[in-house]
């Protein structure tokens, strides 16, 4: 049953270039379709979450993490009425923007941006289905609905002062409100991509072995799943008995933000998708006490896993091409190969090229960035 409050594709704000409507799929199911057809998604097939790729074919790459967030995201939905096909197309759009190499490869490209205004993954995201993706013939960008814009934009909450550049650029276009809070369909996205992130985090962990099955089960949530299924299947092999307890992890998280999120949005008193957002606070949340549990558990990875002598390594040598490949591309942007390196020619200040730049090293996987790398510092 659709709750009053969710997000009404019929009373949708419709989009920035006009387009006739589908007869037979609604504006944000179009949204997700030109998400998942873009060659920013593709791409993620080869974007590092936390493991590099070729370290094995197990581990999360932003395509699977993507895809594992609208699965959750799409479950809570339906427990809170909310329109799925909206929570679909935000959760498969969040990670647009990230750099090659994770965290690590934002993080030395925002550096390498300072003086440029920086650089933030969620307003490339923006810049990615508002302007980078060009197959369109009326528009560039995918031309997405205003609510699905949105939710990519101000799904972790209202965006802080001052706002990104890649943002700004585009909300003088398009006024996302960006003071005030998305709908409960975008803050689902935003849980769901924490219960996502958590759970595959302490499973990609233990299968790369920095840490064990013994020292997980110290943690809060991760020792009494691994006790009731020790308690259930006594005897259990190691990759199973592993396999059902994070399975139950991941169940008491998506269930602690159903019922704290229905709780509160009945509390809210909201009855339109509108009143969601002028509220001025989150109706989407885990519930204090599985926060509070969270953080422990955050804690332990950044530790054993983020801080892992073999991350650490891939984190040095990530960044370290990163800031190499911008220092080239700043210097002679010319080595930007095809249209890249044409468009550098009609740049008009040194802001346009960076930002040019910029989009050019985001948009690369983590292998292309390595290839690049090798290219330009081979015979150096």
């Amino acid at each position: 049953m659709t709750a009053s409050f969710a997000s009404n594709p019929q009373d949708s704000r419709g989009r920035l270039f006009d387009e006739q409507e589908s007869a037979f799929r609604s504006c944000f199911q179009r949204d997700r379709d030109r998400i998942i057809h873009s060659s920013a998604f593709r791409r993620l097939k080869h974007k590092t979450q936390v493991f590099v790729e070729h370290e094995g074919d197990y581990f999360r790459t932003r395509l699977t993490h993507s895809i594992e967030v609208a699965q959750v995201a799409r479950t809570i939905a339906g427990a809170l009425g909310l329109n799925q096909e909206l929570v679909e197309a935000v959760s498969l759009a969040h990670d647009l923007g990230h750099t090659p190499f994770g965290h690590t490869g934002e993080d030395a490209l925002d550096a390498e941006m300072k003086a440029y205004g920086g650089f933030d993954h969620n307003a490339q995201a923006i810049r990615i289905v508002t302007a980078l993706e060009q197959h369109y013939a009326q528009f560039d960008g995918l031309n997405l609905t205003w609510e699905c814009l949105e939710g990519i934009a101000k799904h972790n909450g209202p965006v802080a002062l001052p706002h990104p550049p890649a943002l700004l650029d585009y909300n003088l276009r398009h006024d996302l409100e960006l003071h005030s809070y998305a709908s409960a369909e975008a803050q689902v996205a935003a849980l769901a991509d924490d219960v996502a992130y958590n759970n595959h985090d302490l499973h990609d962990g233990l299968r790369a072995g920095v840490f064990t099955d013994a020292q997980a089960e110290q943690l809060p949530i991760v020792g009494p799943a691994y006790a009731e299924v020790d308690r259930l299947y006594g005897g259990l092999d190691a990759h199973r008995r592993r396999h059902e307890a994070l399975r139950r992890v991941f169940g008491v998280m998506v269930e602690d933000v159903m019922r704290t999120s229905a709780a509160l949005l009945a509390q809210s008193g909201a009855t339109t998708a509108q009143d969601i957002r002028d509220l001025g606070y989150a109706v989407v949340q885990f519930s204090p006490e599985l926060w509070r549990d969270l953080k422990v558990i955050r804690g332990f990875l950044f530790q054993n896993m983020y801080r892992a002598p073999r991350v650490v390594v891939q984190r040095e040598h990530a960044a370290q091409v990163v800031r190499d490949l911008f220092e080239v591309f700043m210097s002679t942007p010319k080595e930007m190969p095809g249209d890249w390196g044409v468009q550098s020619s009609n740049l008009p200040d040194t802001k346009a090229c960076a930002r040019l730049v910029a989009d050019y090293i985001a948009g690369m996987t983590d292998r292309f960035a390595q290839q690049e790398h090798d290219r330009l510092f081979a015979v150096r």
